[in-house]
């Protein structure tokens, strides 16, 4: 006998009970007492976690990071490409200030999640961006996060500045290429990068360009302050203009404007600078250093005329002829990488 088979309709998918949190933490530096807080926000969140029985730990963010800007936030940015990914359900933080202290970027990223269908929980403030009447506490609470960093901000500010004008900054002492420090963390002479920096004044002096003089540099096998096999323009161009090598220090010669998104400038006037003569010992005698800026002005094609101080259309025209231009060489920057072990204050 046949047997009967009754077909029936398949089981609703029934989603699991759980939820998908990441932990997001951050901290803005390297100071002792701030990686002590990460790993208080890891443990103490991971803990959260794990106390409700319906959330599954999915991932763990961390970024050392200023909360000034999204920006240069790996951590951050890859969480919210998690999100996209829809790898998670729920993020949780420690506070709103934790996820940022930029109002604008903020909202715009918890509008960003909501779309998403990730809840925001902050354990701190004890909110959640799935309440809809949090959205303006929320925005009130991020707004006083940004004014208290600006006031921070401010506040360090001032206090650099207070060093600096009475002398004991520490930032008179930040050593650049040809300088060491000694045990008592004073400048002092590095012999063989000092007797480099001598070579390059010298050839300076002598016409030759900054592109030629990077040439010489790479034929000679003369490692650039980084280590690199080629020295870059702008380090050399830098290099040439930096009164340290005549044992003077100027400090707040670049300035950060802005809040929240931050700039740097030159300060041409903007801000009060401060130098100290004399402070370490010179590499450079005073007069080479004058001859090599007055080259350099006379090099870099400024006219003054009625229509005030402009750069002549022939920038190369005080190229040597046996000098040649590459495609990275055209505007002596572009094939320049950080040198910031070099830089002066």
């Amino acid at each position: 006998m046949e047997k009967i088979i009754t077909k029936i309709n398949d089981f609703p998918h029934i989603p699991p009970p759980f939820k998908r949190v990441g932990i997001y933490c951050r901290v803005s530096t390297t100071n002792r007492d701030q990686i002590n807080s990460l790993s208080a926000q890891v443990s103490a969140l991971t803990q959260r976690v794990y106390q409700n029985y319906y959330w599954m730990l999915a991932d763990v963010y961390l970024d050392i990071r200023s909360g000034t800007s999204i920006s240069g936030r790996d951590q951050f940015q890859r969480m919210i490409s998690d999100c996209k990914e829809g790898k998670l359900d729920i993020l949780l933080t420690k506070s709103i200030s934790r996820l940022g202290r930029n109002t604008v970027d903020i909202l715009r990223t918890l509008q960003q999640l909501t779309a998403l269908g990730v809840e925001v929980i902050f354990d701190e403030e004890n909110m959640s961006s799935k309440d809809a009447s949090n959205s303006f506490l929320i925005s009130l609470l991020e707004s006083v996060a940004e004014e208290e960093n600006r006031n921070n901000s401010q506040n360090t500010y001032w206090g650099i500045k207070k060093r600096a004008r009475n002398g004991s900054s520490k930032l008179f002492m930040r050593k650049c290429y040809g300088y060491t420090h000694d045990s008592c963390g004073n400048l002092i002479i590095e012999p063989q990068e000092a007797e480099i920096v001598q070579y390059i004044f010298k050839l300076y002096l002598q016409g030759m360009s900054i592109v030629g003089i990077r040439k010489e540099l790479l034929n000679h096998s003369i490692p650039s302050p980084t280590g690199s096999e080629q020295w870059c323009n702008r380090t050399i161009d830098k290099l040439l203009s930096n009164e340290k090598y005549i044992g003077d220090v100027i400090i707040f010669k670049t300035i950060t404007i802005g809040f929240p998104d931050k700039k740097r400038i030159r300060n041409d006037g903007v801000e009060e600078r401060f130098l100290c003569a004399s402070q370490h010992p010179a590499i450079i005698s005073r007069e080479t250093f004058n001859a090599v800026q007055e080259e350099k002005h006379r090099r870099s094609n400024i006219i003054e005329d009625e229509n005030g101080r402009h750069r002549s259309r022939h920038k190369y025209s005080s190229k040597r002829a046996g000098d040649t231009i590459t495609k990275n060489d055209s505007d002596g920057y572009a094939s320049c990488s950080s040198e910031r072990a070099f830089e002066s204050t």
